[in-house]
């Protein structure tokens, strides 16, 4: 259960991977003091997608990567956050998002699984801040005092 009156946050892969990063600087903890937030509020939520694009990239892209073992016991506590699977009607949305928006397919896999999750809010650096789309708002989280 969420914090009462607490939107629904979905994360991208770059906000998990950043708070894992020791040579992020600010953005490690920004990320972090997001992460510790919406786990204390009950109200992260990630797909299957992010988790292993975190996986992938954390063990083999950081400056200083995580092993294996680490990375796995990551995904093991943040698997909590997953609140449904993908299904097919996921990746046909995706493809509308694509359409709609121009975005790559990864990125309208993103919005997809925020959006069938439910969420309010984006996390990603990636996307606009502030756009909204498919019910959701994009917040950076390294822009102003948005973390």
């Amino acid at each position: 259960m969420s914090a009462k009156n607490a939107p629904l946050a979905f994360l991208d892969t770059n906000i998990l991977l950043y708070a894992h990063d020791r040579n992020a600087g600010d953005k490690q903890a920004r990320a972090a003091d997001l992460l510790a937030r919406l786990w204390e509020d009950r109200n992260g939520v990630l797909s299957p997608q992010v988790l292993q694009e975190f996986l992938v990239n954390a063990v083999r892209k950081l400056q200083t990567p995580l092993v294996l073992a680490k990375a796995r016991d990551v995904v093991r506590a943040y698997g909590l956050w997953v609140r449904r699977d993908g299904k097919v009607e996921d990746i046909l949305r995706a493809t509308e998002i694509m359409e709609l928006t121009g975005f790559s397919f990864w990125d309208s896999m993103i919005i997809t699984s925020a959006e069938a999750a439910g969420c309010e809010l984006l996390y990603s650096e990636d996307l606009q801040h502030g756009q909204r789309i498919a019910g959701l708002t994009i917040c950076n989280p390294f822009v102003g005092n948005e973390a």
